[in-house]
């Protein structure tokens, strides 16, 4: 049995059959055998890596191995339980995996509750959430997983029943049979548990037969988020866990040198306790307004940052110097460009934040984590502990991108209640955010396509960046994978870059490699990690091409794309988007292309660029132009919930609107500017677009491909290149406003504002 691409379509599901076990437990608990899929062919024709593996292979191969450690539970009150080793952020995964149970087990979707698990060591690479992996990765185990506990429940009432299985109905939770019998699954679910783990075999549903697969569904978590409900880290009532905050250091990972007053802090009013931790002084207090005042009155000297005395202008020298040469000069006509892209925040609307309870010889903690097995292994390493001392339990977050693929907050938690030996609930400010954060790196790239008559012979990229942080886990299953990765001895950025990057276009010889450079900043894969900055520069390029050869921009995209979904999906965006249609001097439509992890999208989007647009006021805020209609265009496969698929895509045109337009921190000096939200300029409801449609385009492979971040990397080039076609010069520098500060910005000293009490005076 294999789970390769190339095996599904030659068998779809409904023809296969699958393995799996049902584990002995009082109640049914089913889980799926799967085995890694079968080694990639080396015969295939082709210099695209990713067309032989991608990144989304290499962890669904990573995760497969222990996939059988994740369980299905049938419980006595009819409902079914699944501990979902991911973590929900916002992206609608719970959802989503609950769709999948529902869909085999013939049970309504509000009787699938999803947990999230612990941390739990024995799943190895099997709960790490990224790389729009999830659904990708999971989308036939949990399915079997149901499938199998389905079969079980069916034997069990034709056993009591005397009935063959063939006779037998599962429909909206309740066995059908002969003579009107009925039972619940509740009911069977002790007659269908395991008194030992046997190995079983199953038939998914066919596609044809879906009812809950496919369809639009809203979220399963909605109301209890509009309501206010949901439960996120700082909502969790641990006993004892107060309020604490850091204090933190004017530079980039500076250390604290000496604290002057710590007798006086501790003596404030609500204060219990202030602490020296590696990342600064830490404070408890009883509520989070007297952390604050605590932090904004001690004096601390502060010893030197690993970016100390850096600035944008210093960072963009060293990364020209560390950029790689794009080869000896075409002997054919060429077209040829360096874009710049400037270090932008990953941080969340939910504040980095965990619990942590640190006893002797214990430790618990509580927090939003994409990697949590990781965050363990590091906090028992740093507490000096057993591994099985540490519990880690993952609690859902308020957004991610990336940033939750570090546990900052959760190591500083655990140290300061080491060092105090009382429960804290530890919050980062949203300064220590901006500042002392996870960033996407500062980079470079250099595009040339060389060209003769109409035929484009070579495309070469150099990307050059800011080193991005990979020790979430990523770089534990490149080494864990190594001798099966067609990419040879390289590191795991080159890797990770060289896995999810891809040339949807004839473009002849090809080539992109990434140089990095710097490892003094906080840096993380932010959502879409490379794609956005790289396909910005590809995009732009195309256009610049496009224009040379006297071609529509849209054409020769359409006639140079390798593969009929890809045009398929950029010819939709263009005929929804109304692409070549008169518009006013200053404004202007644009198109884009990006694919990976098995999907593609295409982004029209049309700017307005007029000074009237540009220049009209916003209090402490550049204007800028505004995108006023958006087409998403997508195809991940085999959509499964397309309601929530939608949502994506309009989260990701959103991204791709700030990296282009607004979106950036400005360093100085050893520090970031920004020190908030209130002067971060993500995008705003003034550069949104009022006319926005994403399309889902039907079933093309029978499974689900990558989607979380599919939507980035081609919403910022269709925002760049409708800039260009605006404004007749194509933007060189991103997000195009960086240029502009638009702010007064705050102090280093103390290092978060005062607790805001003017708050009416800003409704208007």
């Amino acid at each position: 049995m294999t789970t390769s691409h190339s095996d599904d379509k030659a068998q779809p599901f409904a023809r296969r059959r699958f393995l799996g076990y049902v584990l002995a437990a009082p109640t049914l608990v089913t889980a799926a055998q799967l085995v890694p899929p079968s080694e990639a062919r080396a015969d295939i024709p082709s210099p695209e890596i990713t067309e032989l593996i991608d990144l989304n292979d290499v962890m669904t191969a990573a995760a497969l191995p222990t996939s059988g450690l994740i369980t299905v539970e049938v419980n006595p009150d009819g409902t079914v339980s699944f501990a979902l080793p991911r973590t929900e952020v916002g992206q609608g995964i719970t959802t989503s995996t609950a769709m999948l149970i529902a869909e085999e087990l013939g049970i309504p979707l509000r009787r699938v509750h999803i947990t999230l698990a612990d941390a739990r060591p024995e799943l190895l690479f099997n709960q790490l959430t990224g790389g729009s992996n999830t659904t990708f990765s999971t989308y036939t185990p949990i399915r079997v997983a149901a499938a199998v506990a389905r079969d079980r429940l069916l034997r069990a009432a034709a056993r009591d029943w005397g009935v063959p299985v063939t006779e037998l109905t599962l429909k909206a939770g309740v066995v059908g049979g002969p003579g009107n019998r009925s039972a619940g699954i509740g009911e069977l679910s002790e007659k269908a548990a395991g008194v030992r783990a046997e190995q079983v075999s199953v038939r998914l549903k066919p596609r044809d037969m879906f009812t809950v697969i496919g369809k639009p569904h809203g979220r399963v978590d909605a109301l209890d988020a509009v309501t206010g409900r949901k439960r996120f880290t700082m909502d969790l009532n641990v006993p004892d866990a107060l309020p604490t905050m850091v204090c933190r250091p004017p530079t980039i990972n500076g250390r604290v040198g000496s604290v002057a007053n710590l007798p006086e802090v501790r003596a404030m009013s609500g204060v219990t306790d202030v602490v020296v931790i590696p990342t600064g002084v830490a404070v408890r207090a009883t509520t989070f307004g007297r952390c604050i005042d605590a932090v904004r009155a001690l004096r601390v000297t502060w010893r030197p940052g690993s970016a100390e005395g850096k600035s944008d202008a210093s960072v963009l020298r060293e990364l020209r110097a560390a950029e790689l040469p794009l080869g000896l000069p075409p002997l054919t006509p060429s077209v040829e460009e360096r874009f710049t892209f400037h270090f932008r925040s990953n941080s969340a609307l939910e504040p980095n934040c965990a619990i942590a309870d640190v006893r002797s010889g214990r430790a618990e903690v509580w927090s939003s984590l994409k990697a949590p097995i990781v965050a363990k292994e590091a906090i028992a390493a740093r507490l000096g502990l057993p591994l099985g001392a540490v519990t880690v339990h993952v609690t859902e977050g308020g957004g991610s991108f990336g940033r939750k693929l570090f546990f900052d907050a959760a190591l500083e938690a655990v140290e300061v209640s080491e060092r105090i030996r009382k429960p804290v609930k530890l919050m980062w400010h949203r300064a220590d955010d901006s500042r002392q954060g996870r960033t996407h790196p500062m980079a470079t790239s250099r595009v040339r396509i060389s060209y003769l008559g109409d035929t484009v012979l070579a495309y070469r990229q150099r990307h050059t960046s800011v080193a991005t942080d990979l020790g979430h886990g990523l770089g534990e299953i490149f080494t864990a994978l190594a001798a099966r990765l067609p990419v040879g001895d390289i590191g795991f950025s080159e890797t990770f870059f060289q896995l999810s990057q891809s040339m949807p276009y004839d473009f002849g010889v090809n080539s992109r490699l990434l140089s990095e450079t710097d490892k003094g900043f906080n840096t993380g894969s932010m959502r879409n990690v490379y794609s956005p900055d790289v396909t910005c520069a590809r995009e732009l390029l195309v256009d610049r091409l496009a224009a040379t050869m006297g071609k529509d921009p849209f054409r020769f995209r359409h006639d140079f794309l390798r593969d009929d979904r890809f045009r398929a999906v950029l010819d939709k965006a263009a005929e929804v988007g109304d692409w070549g249609r008169s518009m006013p001097a200053g404004t202007a439509q644009g198109i884009a292309f990006h694919s990976e992890y098995h999907s593609a999208c295409a982004v029209l989007v049309e700017i307005d660029c007029r000074p009237e647009t540009v220049g009209r006021p916003v209090r402490d805020g550049v204007a800028g132009p505004r995108v006023t209609r958006a087409v998403v265009a997508v195809d991940v496969g085999l959509p499964v919930n397309p309601r929530g698929l939608e949502a994506q895509m309009m989260g990701c045109l959103m991204d791709g609107i700030a990296l282009t337009l607004t979106s950036s921190l400005h360093l100085e000096d050893g520090h970031f500017l920004e020190a908030s939200w209130d002067n971060y300029f993500y995008t705003r409801q003034w550069n949104t677009p009022p006319e926005l449609k994403v399309v889902v385009l039907p079933d093309s492979t029978g499974r689900p491909g990558g989607a979380g971040e599919l939507g980035v990397a081609a919403s910022m080039a269709a925002v760049a290149c409708a800039y260009g076609r605006a404004t007749g010069t194509m933007p060189t520098v991103f997000p195009v406003n960086h240029g502009t500060l638009s702010f007064e910005p705050k102090p280093t000293v103390p290092p978060v504002p005062a607790s805001p009490v003017d708050g009416l005076d800003h409704v208007r």
